[in-house]
């Protein structure tokens, strides 16, 4: 403290000072951040389409050297001269606060619509490059510069096709900043141009990642092709779209209603993705607003009836939204928020009068989705008085949870060391909490099957005693009405199905799953969901005990050990087991076998859910007369 001097007060040069603080302006300094330079670099390739002057841009990535580039067909950055002294190109990407976006207003760049943050995003991505090499392409001939951590290392000019215009970008990123285990996601870079294609309608753009293997992604109908693509499950009706223009604003949105209890929203200014900001408010009251007006004028809302919630529209609502304007305000460099109070008034306006249209063009449409948000505002009570249900305000301010009645629960306050099983019947059940490990496993007892979540609106199930204690005993938690899965919340670390090896079994099962895609199908995602495999069969020797696990089992069994003397025993279900070959057999870590359940097709579990779970009955005859062939029946 004593060496605090005027020696102390020091000024750090612009490419310094983001490689010493370079969540400033990357957001982090882990993967996220490596894809954001990616990013930063492909919005400016964008820029160029958003201005008519790019149709294709390609991405390679050089797996093996951590290395990727980007190159696009746009204009290309403009040679000559900078104020500094150095070539334009050089000042681009090296000088702070250069670029060529910043007369829009006039219309001199050529730019009526960019990412924001103009002069920032290159240098951003090649100061935390060790090494960034870009090129610039126009009139006949082509400019080169490297850097080095943010370092001018060589410039070269040459000739090249005067037809070829463009930028070329390639960029490794700097193991000192990021650590030596960060690399390129395939999968995630492929998922960000796969979502920018939508965005940028008939704009190619091409991607590589192994020598000769090339994928493609163009969409012809852009956000109507985005809500297709996020959408898994059925329709209640097709979809809204709107594109309109005033002066140099543009908003367009895609919005459609399934038969989920959730909602999806996907939000961009100029392209760029967010996280929040004034244009979804904007969108939001303007569909709040429209919706309520027109239910009013319509007779569907009755006068004693309150207007719908934002949160009554948001039920199995996809909604993407693009607001286009010149020179946005975000707040943080990675653009999560925009603040923008145009973004407000404007969608607010021009939004009004689109819904306005299109509801009164589309009479059957706005009736469905007025129906579903009336079905969300009587979720959204029955939510309310279930969670009053369970909720008990104590002393002062303290909230206590009141636990389900049939549930032994676990000691351990390590709540993610900790398990739920669910347990069909009092008689397995009871045999379960005396077997158990009383500090990590918890039993919830079942009293047979669980309501067909399929079959029923959310009200229903919520009213539901048994689906109601699985919830509650989980930690889920009701927010405005929807289910909400808070990872940090939740009471365990595995939920596990434990219920007889038979048919009824299998049946239950079924029943616990659907009900928990049905309401929280987040759980999956977490790898929360696990089945237990009790035994069907036990082989009884002198000395010994074999439990095995289903028919092939035992036939392998006999095949190995015939002509041997045991008794074979078949367990009915898991009540006949006692507390100690419960544990033996299903629920000790040490010795058990665990099934998770996960979900790598959501469209596909989906549609096999409707087919088997749903109300109608002919999916599930053609379901079963194509697979007919492969049940096995113990009759």
């Amino acid at each position: 403290m004593n060496n605090y001097n005027a020696e102390s007060i020091r000024s750090m040069d612009y490419m310094s000072h983001i490689r010493q603080y370079p969540g400033m302006y990357a957001g982090s300094k882990d993967a996220d951040a490596v894809h954001h330079l990616v990013k930063e670099i492909i919005s400016n390739s964008i820029d160029e389409y958003l201005n008519g002057t790019c149709t294709q841009i390609t991405v390679t990535v050089d797996k093996e050297k951590n290395k990727i580039s980007i190159l696009d067909n746009g204009r290309g950055i403009p040679h000559g001269v900078h104020e500094s002294g150095c070539s334009t190109l050089q000042a681009t990407y090296g000088i702070e606060r250069t670029g060529g976006k910043f007369d829009n207003a006039t219309g001199k760049s050529g730019y009526n619509t960019s990412g924001g943050e103009h002069g920032t995003g290159a240098k951003v991505t090649n100061a935390l490059s060790k090494k960034l090499i870009a090129a610039t392409h126009r009139d006949g001939y082509a400019e080169e510069v490297e850097f080095a951590k943010g370092e001018f290392v060589n410039y070269r000019k040459f000739n090249c096709d005067a037809n070829k215009t463009g930028v070329y970008t390639e960029f490794y990123p700097d193991e000192e900043i990021f650590g030596e285990e960060v690399f390129f996601d395939i999968n995630r870079i492929k998922k960000m141009l796969r979502e920018f294609s939508f965005l940028s309608k008939n704009l190619t753009f091409s991607f590589s990642a192994e020598e000769g293997e090339i994928e493609t992604f163009c969409s012809k109908n852009g956000l109507l092709d985005y809500l297709n693509y996020l959408n898994k499950k059925e329709l209640i009706c097709d979809p809204m779209y709107f594109y309109v223009e005033e002066g140099t604003f543009s908003v367009e949105v895609a919005m459609g209603y399934n038969t989920t209890y959730g909602n999806i929203v996907k939000l961009y200014t100029n392209n760029i993705p967010n996280e929040s900001g004034n244009h979804l408010t904007g969108f939001k009251t303007a569909l709040t607003s429209c919706i309520n007006n027109y239910a009013r004028e319509k007779k569907l809302l009755k006068d004693k009836d309150e207007n719908f919630t934002g949160a009554d529209l948001e039920e199995g609502q996809i909604l993407i939204l693009n607001f286009k304007m010149i020179d946005p305000v975000f707040q943080g460099q990675a653009k999560e928020k925009l603040t923008s109070t145009e973004g407000r008034t404007m969608v607010q306006k021009l939004a009004t009068v689109e819904i306005n249209n299109w509801l009164n063009a589309n009479p059957s449409k706005a009736k469905a989705i007025i129906n579903k948000a009336l079905l969300a505002k009587k979720a959204r009570a029955s939510a309310k008085k279930a969670k009053d249900s369970v909720r008990k305000l104590g002393e002062g301010k303290t909230k206590r949870v009141l636990m389900p009645d049939k549930l032994s629960d676990a000691s351990s306050k390590e709540r993610n060391k900790c398990e739920l099983f669910l347990v069909e019947g009092d008689s397995a059940g009871g045999n379960a909490k005396d077997g158990r490990d009383r500090a990590t496993q918890a039993i919830l007892s079942l009293r047979g099957k669980v309501l067909n979540t399929s079959k029923v609106e959310l009200s229903k199930a919520l009213e539901n005693e048994e689906i109601k204690a699985i919830l509650v005993a989980l930690g889920v938690d009701t927010v405005s009405g929807k289910l909400v899965v808070n990872p940090d919340k939740l009471r365990y670390g595995k939920l596990i199905f434990m219920t007889d090896a038979d048919v009824d079994g299998g049946h239950i099962r079924t029943l616990l799953l659907t009900m928990l895609w049905n309401l929280i199908p987040e759980i999956f995602e977490l790898g929360l969901v696990y089945s237990a495999v009790p035994p069907l069969y036990r082989i009884i020797k002198t000395n010994e005990n074999i439990y095995l696990e289903d028919d092939a089992a035992l036939e392998e069994y006999r095949s190995k050990h015939a002509g041997e003397k045991y008794e074979l025993a078949r367990f009915k279900g898991l009540g006949e087991m006692s507390a100690e070959q419960l544990w033996d057999t299903t629920m000790n870590p040490e010795t058990r076998t665990l099934r998770k359940l996960t979900i790598t097709d959501m469209q596909e579990t989906e549609k096999l859910f409707n087919d088997l779970m749903g109300t109608a009955v002919q999916p599930r005859k053609d379901f079963i007369e194509a697979n007919a062939n492969y049940a096995e029946l113990d009759i």
